[in-house]
């Protein structure tokens, strides 16, 4: 049986991409950093890794793969939503939200999008 062993997100600049990343979730690289490449971990049990990778490609307006991240309820997603754009996220101006979207659009520093879910309306 196979199981997910990390996320992959390709950047431009991996030391800044791990500085947002460990910041926004808690992880911690798993071995050295490379220019090129580290794995994250949750500093704190287990968890999915989160694995940056140097890439020329450039970011995609609608990706087909992003991450989740799940808040509580409305007000953990909103002091959420808060906290990342202080690390250096952005608000990205999402042209498909639904009139009762539990979800809010942001993109790291790299440009890659994710979503913060408010996990408390279900």
């Amino acid at each position: 049986m196979l199981s997910i062993g990390s996320v992959v997100l390709g950047v431009s600049d991996v030391p800044r991409a791990a500085a947002f990343w460990t910041q926004a979730l808690g992880y911690v690289p798993r071995e050295e950093m490379e220019d090129d490449w580290v794995v994250l971990v949750p500093a704190e049990g287990t968890g999915v890794q989160v694995s940056l990778g140097l890439s020329e490609t450039p970011v995609q307006e609608h990706p087909r793969v992003h991450l989740d991240l799940y808040a509580g309820d409305a007000a953990d997603q909103a002091a959420e939503v808060e906290r990342l754009v202080s690390l250096g996220a952005r608000r990205v101006d999402w042209d498909d939200y639904p009139d009762d979207a539990d979800f809010v659009v942001l993109a790291d520093p790299e440009g890659n999008r994710f979503c913060v879910i408010d996990t408390g309306r279900h």
